[in-house]
């Protein structure tokens, strides 16, 4: 498909912006945990050297490492915790009734 067409509304253009290169190293840091792959991958994506990419993956290898933390849930280890599940009425109104039922 080209960048631009005919429509019956008139011409349409597609907008093509390329990833940016922390959106580039954050997509290969979901496909894989190891760095050297994650740092081929953006670098396939953007279109950059190798070893320009590595710097950029090790940086945001370790802010993310910084931002992984541990939620723990405060209790007294081996006691099962307790959900409570509410159901939520619905209001019925008396003008709400379809006519003829």
């Amino acid at each position: 498909m080209s960048d631009n067409w005919m429509t019956k509304y008139g011409a349409r253009r597609v907008r093509r912006d390329p990833p940016t290169l922390d959106e580039a190293i954050f997509a290969a840091m979901g496909i894989t945990d190891n760095a050297d792959e994650q740092a081929e991958i953006a670098a396939s994506l953007m279109g950059l050297p190798l070893a320009t990419v590595q710097t950029e993956v090790r940086k945001a290898s370790r802010t993310a490492a910084r931002a992984r933390t541990q939620q723990v849930i405060a209790g007294e280890p081996g006691a099962q915790r307790t959900v409570v599940v509410e159901r939520r009425t619905v209001r019925r109104f008396g003008n709400d009734r379809r006519p003829g039922m």
